[in-house]
């Protein structure tokens, strides 16, 4: 079972419905013996970083989902999710993430000009590392963005995927049985099903 994981950010029930068209079998929850007992873990989000972060440790869930992802039960982070799993965010000042994965977020506009921002739409992913959550997705595949500030990686083992705005920008990362995508796999038709099918076949 799929625990996706609910502390008062995030389209869950859109994720949940992709999660059910694959036949995984997911709840959407903010109890900390459910997410315990989970075989996968889900983290998704909207919004900035900063109130994420403290809904976060507010829930008193952040300690529970770092341990669990550094005791390997699988954890994909999901747009601003996947931002979370990083070390630290500039996003109106300086708020800590997990520290999953090495490096920061920063905004988009620090770096591109001329290239509407938000990033919103269809764009192809290239791939940098090889990563079992993708072994159904090829090379140029499409997949949905919609964001204003991205990750960036200090490890470059760490960083899985980018797409082409402007810059390479960072789509996917992953660390061991740690997972990130900067786009919506529930937004991203049948390349989006397929991701995740297989981080669903990870669970435990």
């Amino acid at each position: 079972m799929i625990a996706i994981i609910d502390y008062g950010v995030g389209n869950l029930f859109s994720l949940k419905s992709s999660l059910n068209k694959i036949g995984a079998d997911s709840v959407v929850t903010s109890d900390k013996e459910v997410i315990e007992n989970a075989g996968a873990l889900i983290l998704p989000g909207v919004g900035a970083f900063g109130d994420a972060a403290q809904k976060l440790s507010e829930s008193g869930l952040a300690g529970t989902i770092k341990q669990l992802a550094l005791d390997g039960k699988p954890l994909l982070g999901i747009c601003l999710g996947m931002q979370l799993l990083f070390e630290r965010s500039f996003e109106y000042g300086v708020h800590e993430g997990l520290g999953l994965i090495e490096g920061s977020v920063k905004s988009l506009s620090e770096y591109i000009s001329g290239l509407k921002i938000p990033h919103m739409g269809w764009n192809s992913l290239h791939f940098e590392n090889k990563c079992p959550i993708f072994k159904y997705t090829n090379e140029g595949d499409y997949v949905y963005f919609v964001h204003s500030y991205f990750g960036i990686c200090e490890n470059k083992d760490e960083l899985v995927a980018v797409t082409d705005y402007g810059m390479p920008v960072t789509a996917a990362v992953a660390r061991g049985n740690i997972f990130g995508t900067q786009f919506h796999p529930e937004k991203s038709g049948d390349t989006g099903l397929k991701i995740l099918k297989a981080f669903s076949e990870l669970a435990r």
